[in-house]
C-alpha cells in the first residue's frame, strides 16, 4: 500500500486535519535503539522522540511488560508493592521535599492533578505561565496554552513574556536588569489574578522552556523566579515532561537551576512508550488532593505501570544514560554552533543535554522568525535519513531531542549531515 493510499484511510477513519511530520509523510514499522525503519528498510536516525528514551523496541523493558502482564495487572484499589517500590524509587530523584506521587498516564493528566492540586493547598485559583507555554490538550490544562499569543487569558490564567537573550522585551540591559523587568512581568499577572478576586495559587514552567523553543534565560532568572512565587504565597510547579529523566545530564533540569519546586511533573519518557506519567510533591500536598478530589485513574499506579517504569529506571543507571546525554549532547550543540556560524538563516544555536536547537531567521540582524526554512531543514533532513521537526512560537525552531541512547557516532553523523543541509539552504 503507497503512503497516498495510507494518507487516505487515514484520513478517512481519522477525519481530515490529524497532524502529520513533513510534506511527504513516511511509515515507519519498526525501531531499535536511536533508530527507525520504513517499510522499504531504510533507516532512519530518530532526533526528535522523547518518548523511547532508553531506545526504541528496548529488549528488558519490553521483557518486563510483557512478564508482568502475564502474571497480573489490574487497577489500584489493591495493594501491590511492585507499584510502591518504583513510587519510592522515583521520589528519591528528586530533592528532600519530594516525598509522595501521583500517578497518571499522560503529560496532560499530571500536569492537570498538579494544577488542581495547587488550587486545593492554597485555596486560590489563578494560575501564571509563559506566553508561550504547552503543557497539555484538557479543558483546564489548554487554558495555559499561548495564553496572550494565540488566545486571550481566561479569568483564572495569566501569562507573561517568557525570558529571552535572543529577543530581550528591553535591549542593552545586563542579565540581572534584564530578569528583574520579566520578574516585574510576573509580578504583573499575579497582581492581575488578585486584583480579579482569583488570589494566586501556582505559576507552572518547564525549567528549560521547551516549547518556547529552550531560549537563552537571564543568568539568575529561575532562582529569583521561585522566590517571587513564594513571597506571592503561590506553589512553584515544575513541568519535566520533556526536561526530565535525564534528558539534561542530571535527573531533573531544576537542580540545574538551583531551585526547589513544590510540584513536579513528568511523564512521556517514564514507560518508553508504555503511557505513564506522575505528579510529585510532599505528602501534606499530595493528600490534601485526594480528600478534595477523590482522584481515581483505572489504568494508573498499575502493576504493568511499575514494571515498566522500574525496567526504565534500571536501563537509564545500567547504561549511564544521564551521562550520555551530558556527554554526548554537549558535543552535539557545540558542533551544531560550529557550522553555523556565520549561516544567514541561522540566528542562534542552544542546547541543554541531549536537548538542540536552531532558531532560523530571515534576517541574522532584523531576527525575523523563518519558519519556511525551519521546514525546508525538517524535510531535508528526513531525506538524508534523520528525523527532526520543528516548533517554537512560530513554528521557526529546529527541535533536536533524541532517545537518550543517541551515541556519539550518532552525533557525528547528525552534525555531518546537518552541515550538507545547511548548505543547500544557503544556496538554494
Amino acid at each position: 500500500m503507497t503512503n497516498d493510499q495510507l494518507q487516505s484511510r487515514r484520513d478517512l477513519v481519522f477525519g481530515r486535519g490529524a497532524e502529520l511530520f513533513y510534506d511527504e509523510p513516511i511509515e515507519l514499522v519498526r525501531g531499535e535503539g536511536a533508530y527507525l525503519y520504513d517499510r522499504d528498510g531504510r533507516r532512519y536516525v530518530d532526533l526528535y522522540n522523547n518518548v523511547p528514551c532508553v531506545g526504541h523496541g528496548n529488549v528488558a523493558v519490553a521483557e518486563a511488560m510483557a512478564a508482568q502482564q502475564r502474571t497480573l495487572n489490574v487497577h489500584n484499589r489493591y495493594l501491590h508493592g511492585a507499584i510502591l517500590d518504583f513510587a519510592e524509587r522515583l521520589c528519591a530523584t528528586h530533592h528532600d521535599g519530594i516525598e509522595s506521587v501521583v500517578f497518571s498516564c499522560t503529560g496532560t493528566e499530571a500536569n492537570e492533578v498538579a494544577l488542581r492540586m495547587a488550587r486545593e493547598v492554597t485555596g486560590a485559583r489563578g494560575i501564571v505561565c509563559t506566553d508561550a507555554a504547552y503543557h497539555g490538550s484538557s479543558g483546564l490544562v489548554d487554558t495555559l496554552t499561548y495564553v496572550g499569543q494565540n488566545q486571550s487569558p481566561t479569568h483564572m490564567v495569566r501569562g507573561f513574556p517568557f525570558p529571552d537573550l535572543y529577543r530581550p522585551l528591553t535591549a542593552g540591559l545586563t542579565e540581572e536588569a534584564l530578569t528583574g523587568v520579566y520578574l516585574n512581568r510576573v509580578d504583573d499577572a499575579i497582581n492581575a489574578l488578585r486584583k480579579a478576586g482569583h488570589g494566586f495559587a501556582a505559576l507552572i514552567i518547564c525549567p528549560i522552556l521547551a516549547n518556547e523553543g529552550l531560549p537563552r534565560v537571564p543568568a539568575g532568572f529561575m532562582s529569583r523566579l521561585s522566590a517571587l512565587v513564594r513571597d506571592a504565597g503561590g506553589l512553584l510547579i515544575a513541568d519535566e515532561v520533556q526536561s526530565g529523566y535525564c534528558r539534561t545530564g542530571t535527573w531533573w533540569a531544576y537542580t540545574q537551576e538551583h531551585i526547589e519546586p513544590d510540584i513536579v511533573v513528568s511523564g512521556k519518557p517514564m514507560g518508553n512508550g508504555l503511557p505513564l506519567a506522575a505528579t510529585a510533591a510532599c505528602r501534606d500536598y499530595v493528600e490534601t488532593f485526594r480528600r478534595a478530589t477523590g482522584y481515581f485513574n483505572t489504568f494508573a499506579s498499575t502493576p504493568l505501570q511499575a514494571a515498566a517504569g522500574m525496567a526504565v529506571m534500571d536501563e537509564i543507571e545500567r547504561k549511564s544514560l544521564a551521562d550520555n546525554a551530558a556527554v554526548v549532547g554537549q558535543w552535539l550543540s557545540r558542533e551544531l554552533a560550529a557550522i553555523s556560524e556565520g549561516h544567514p538563516y541561522v540566528g542562534d544555536v542552544r542546547g541543554r543535554g541531549l536537548f538542540a536547537s536552531l532558531e532560523m531567521v530571515t534576517d541574522r540582524a532584523t531576527k525575523t522568525p523563518a519558519p519556511d526554512a525551519a521546514r525546508w531543514i525538517a524535510n531535508a533532513m528526513k531525506d538524508a535519513g534523520f528525523l527532526l521537526s520543528n516548533a517554537g512560537t512560530s513554528g521557526h525552531v529546529v527541535k533536536i531531542r533524541p532517545p537518550l541512547v543517541f551515541s556519539q557516532q550518532d552525533a557525528e553523523a547528525t552534525v555531518s549531515a546537518m552541515q550538507q543541509t545547511l548548505q543547500k539552504l544557503r544556496d538554494a
